[in-house]
Parts: C-alpha cells; sequence; structure tokens
C-alpha cells in the first residue's frame, strides 16, 4: 500500500493572510471554516490542497521545498506582473535570451517559489 500527499503545509506567522495570498495566486478559495486569527487556513485549489499553519518563530533560511508555478493562461511575465501586484516580492530571475528560465519570487512571509514558462510559451 502507498501514501498520497494530502496538503502541502507551510509554517507561518499570520496562517490566514498567507492563506488569502495563496488562494489569489492559484484561483482558489479558503475553507469556509477559516477566519482571521485563525491558527491554520486550508486552500483548496485545482489540483493541490495547501495547509498554512500558524508557528511562533519565523522564517531564517532558504526553502528546501518550493512550489514551481506555471501559468495557464498569460505568460510567464505577465503572472510574475500579477503575482508582483498581489504582494509578492521578485527574488531572482533565472531568463535566459532564448526565452527559457524562470524567476524566483516569495510570498508576503518570504516563501520562495518559482514561475515558469506557460505551456504556449513552451510550443506545447
Amino acid at each position: 500500500m502507498t501514501s498520497l500527499v494530502r496538503h502541502l503545509t507551510f509554517d507561518c506567522q499570520d496562517a490566514y493572510a498567507q492563506g488569502t495570498f495563496w488562494a489569489q495566486v492559484l484561483g482558489g478559495k479558503l475553507s469556509d471554516e477559516d477566519f482571521p486569527g485563525d491558527p491554520e487556513a486550508l486552500v483548496e485549489a485545482e489540483g493541490m490542497t495547501l495547509l498554512f499553519v500558524t508557528v511562533p518563530d519565523g522564517k531564517t533560511v532558504k526553502n528546501r521545498v518550493h512550489v514551481d508555478l506555471q501559468p495557464q493562461d498569460r505568460t510567464r511575465d505577465e503572472e510574475v506582473e500579477r503575482l508582483l501586484a498581489l504582494g509578492a516580492t521578485l527574488v531572482a530571475d533565472h531568463r535566459v535570451p532564448d526565452g527559457r528560465g524562470w524567476q524566483t519570487l516569495a510570498d508576503p512571509e518570504g516563501n520562495e517559489f518559482c514561475v515558469e514558462r506557460s505551456l504556449s510559451e513552451r510550443g506545447e
């Protein structure tokens, strides 16, 4: 018998705020049971569920695991602009002149994630 991944869980300072940010990023929604000040927030989006859990300590080093996003209905650069407007920050730009590569961003609490090219940009 095998296991499946039920949630991808993030420790954070403000579960509701992080959940709100990631629900907007993924076009998902916060659980109807989550409210500001709750110690946990569950985001349900197509193909994945993210759980944010409030912990007392802040982030101090680079993530060992991170999310790679692939835009569905816009280019990588358009998606990066949308995410920056939502509160993400640019950490590093790994784009190369031929269009390949990715951009690394951080969510409002500093957790890194990457934005890759869309399927159409890959010619798929």
